[in-house]
Formats: structure tokens, C-alpha cells, sequence
């Protein structure tokens, strides 16, 4: 078979799937791009049996019709290293010998067969499908992403959780440490009529795949699911992978409902006064104290080993008694990173139990809790 391509439309889609291809794979056919080219559509496919990364583009000069496995890192250390000019494939049908040429020069690879590559994993019965905005899809990947955990005790909490309600869709991502709740809503979804929700985990490779694709696409995604695995179809890519496998944990059990203590800040001034601080703090526990009084937040570290201390006090909206609570700063830090609004509203109930952080204003369509663990004082 044969055909030609645009070296830089190319190594753009490549580039785009080889984020799922594995260092050290199981399988030796793992290690390569599947080709498969049907009239002038070539199909090009990235997989760990895990995860799996579709997308195509259009060809010319079509010859022929096949498959063909493509050593990844030998074809994208040589593309990378073209300016942008048609490349013609031509690909020997019967010892898949693979032939490049451009307008300088050809470069010979040795194909495998296509055949070998693992068949894509066939959707159930109990299907269901899910269908929203890539825009709010991707809206809720990325800030939710951040809170998934790296655990292999607990595996269910090492993935993004897709709660879908008949009133909208719920993701939600812990820690244990941290947690983050991010509500929105859906252009269609199937939910029997007995059941309140349908749900399914999703793992935190196959996350962040979406989170770098989903900012280049546009109009809707639609998901299916069943029992095990989770198809994404998006205009430019298809990606299947496998749930990850468990009940996820009663999230909304542990948000608290009433909370006595409400602040509102201006979000840099209280981001940029705790990394300056948290500079001084233990190296080991990272923990800064919070002490809220007066329309005024003090917040300091120390590090007691090295004899170094900082402290900040800043303003913010704030009546009621005096409270002091402890955060690892780099949660915190991380937390008011993941949230786009100028202010934020920050809730307390006592120094023991978990503050919300929340947007003062949400975006359209969407509704954001961040909850963090606190931290015990000394004094």
C-alpha cells in the first residue's frame, strides 16, 4: 500500500497518542503505531491494553488498502526532525518492508503485522451513554484531576468519579487529603427509570490524556460505558479504556453541611502570601496556621530545626470569634491554583474538622467545592 501525508498533520496526531504508549511494554507490538489506511482515511491507533487512543486523518495517492505496525519512537524522532512537505509511505505488502520519502531523502523501516495488534475491547449490553460539551467535560477533567490519588490499597480513589444524576453530572476526585466536587450539566444521558444514577470511575492515565486532547476539540463528546470500560468519541479522536474496578467512597458524607465560620478573600493575595510564607515552614509536615480575626487573616510558618520563621497578615471579610487552623500549604496552594474566580469563600466549622474552599462567583454551568483536611496545632 501506498500513500502521502503532510509531515507536520502527522506528527501532530502521533504526538497526540503517544502519550499512552508505555516505556516498557508487556507485548513487543505495544512499542509501535498501528496503521490502517481504507479508501483515503488512515486510522492510527496508540494502546497500553489499558488504555487505547484512536485518530485518523486524510490521506492521498492512496494505493492499496492494510495494516501495518509502525515502531512509535523511530517514526517520531524522525518526523519531528522535518520541515513541513508531503511524505509518500509506501509500504511492501508482502515483507512490510516501509519506505519514506521526501523530497531529499528515504528512510527504511522494517513494519510489523498489523494482525498482531490487540483487538479493541467490545462494549456490553448494559451500555450506557452519556453525551455534554467537550467544553465542560474538559472544564471538569482538569480541575478536578489534580486530587486523584497515587494508592494502591485503595485503587478506586486513583481516578476521576462519574456520578450521573437525571438532574446532571457530579465529578468528583480525593486524596483523602483533599477533595474536589465539580458539578455540571449534560446534553443527553440514559438512566432507567428505577434508577437514581448511574456511575463509573475514571482512571487517572486515561484523565490526563483527555485533559491535553479535549482543549483542541469542539462541539459535544459522547461517552459510552458499560460494567468495565469507557469509550470517549471525540470529532478528532475515539479513546477506550478501562474503569478502574470498586465502589468510590460516600463523598457528599464527608462534606460538612453547616459550617459557623464564612471568610472571603481575594484569591492571589492569600495564593501569593502563602507561598512566600510556606517557604519557612517545616520541610517535613509543610504546615502553615491560619489564624483568622478582625477582618484579617495572619498567616505563618516556621521551622523550628533552622531557626526560621515568616508571618503575613492580609485582608479579608471576616466577623464572628476569633479561629486559628492549620493547612499543609502545598494542598492549599494547589487548591486556590485550580480555582479561576477573583474571590474565594472559605468555610470553617473548628480547627479539627475540614474547611471548603469555594469560588465566590461560578463559571456558567458549573459548580465547584474544594474540601481540605486540616492540620493539628500545637498551641
Amino acid at each position: 500500500m501506498k500513500f502521502v501525508v503532510s509531515s507536520a498533520d502527522l506528527l501532530s496526531h502521533l504526538q497526540a497518542i503517544s502519550r499512552v504508549i508505555n516505556s516498557k511494554n508487556s507485548l513487543p507490538i505495544l512499542d509501535n503505531f498501528l496503521f490502517h489506511l481504507e479508501g483515503t482515511t488512515l486510522t492510527m491507533t496508540a494502546s497500553d491494553i489499558e488504555t487505547t487512543l484512536i485518530t485518523s486523518m486524510e490521506v492521498e495517492s492512496v494505493e492499496g488498502e492494510g495494516k501495518v505496525a509502525v515502531a512509535s519512537r523511530l517514526l517520531l524522532d524522525t518526523l519531528r526532525e522535518f520541515a513541513e512537505q508531503p511524505l509518500t509511505f509506501n509500504i511492501n505488502d508482502t515483507n512490510l518492508a516501509l519506505v519514506i520519502t521526501s523530497a531529499n531523502g528515504s528512510y527504511n523501516f522494517i513494519g510489523q503485522n498489523g494482525d498482531e495488534y490487540p483487538r479493541l475491547p467490545q462494549l456490553q449490553d448494559d451500555t450506557r451513554t452519556l453525551a455534554m460539551p467537550v467544553a465542560q467535560l474538559s472544564a471538569g477533567i482538569t480541575k478536578t484531576l489534580f486530587c486523584t490519588a497515587d494508592d494502591e490499597l485503595r485503587p478506586v480513589m486513583n481516578g476521576v468519579y462519574f456520578d450521573i444524576l437525571k438532574d446532571g453530572l457530579t465529578l468528583v476526585a480525593t486524596d483523602a487529603h483533599k477533595l474536589v466536587r465539580y458539578k455540571t450539566s449534560y446534553s443527553s444521558a440514559t438512566i432507567g427509570e428505577e434508577e437514581e444514577k448511574v456511575s463509573f470511575i475514571l482512571p487517572k492515565k486515561p484523565a490526563n490524556m483527555l485533559k491535553n486532547i479535549l482543549p483542541k476539540e469542539s462541539g459535544d463528546v459522547e461517552i459510552k460505558f458499560d460494567s468495565k470500560n469507557a469509550y470517549f468519541k471525540l470529532s478528532n479522536y475515539t479513546m477506550i479504556c478501562r474503569q478502574v474496578e470498586g465502589r468510590f467512597p460516600n463523598y457528599n458524607g464527608v462534606i460538612p453541611k453547616t459550617n459557623a465560620y464564612k471568610i472571603i478573600i481575594d484569591r492571589l493575595s492569600i495564593l501569593n502570601a502563602l507561598k512566600r510564607v510556606s517557604v519557612f515552614s517545616n520541610q517535613a509536615s509543610n504546615l502553615v496556621k491560619l489564624d483568622f480575626n478582625n477582618n484579617q487573616i495572619h498567616i505563618s510558618a516556621q521551622d523550628i530545626d533552622f531557626s526560621i520563621s515568616a508571618e503575613e497578615t492580609i485582608n479579608c471579610q471576616f466577623e464572628g470569634d476569633p479561629i486559628k487552623i492549620g493547612f499543609k500549604s502545598a494542598f492549599l496552594i494547589e487548591i486556590l491554583n485550580n480555582i479561576t474566580a477573583k474571590d474565594v469563600i472559605m468555610e470553617l466549622t473548628d480547627p479539627s474538622r475540614a474547611g471548603l474552599i469555594l469560588p465566590f462567583e461560578n463559571e456558567e454551568n458549573e459548580e465547584i467545592l474544594m474540601l481540605l483536611m486540616p492540620m493539628l496545632l500545637n498551641d
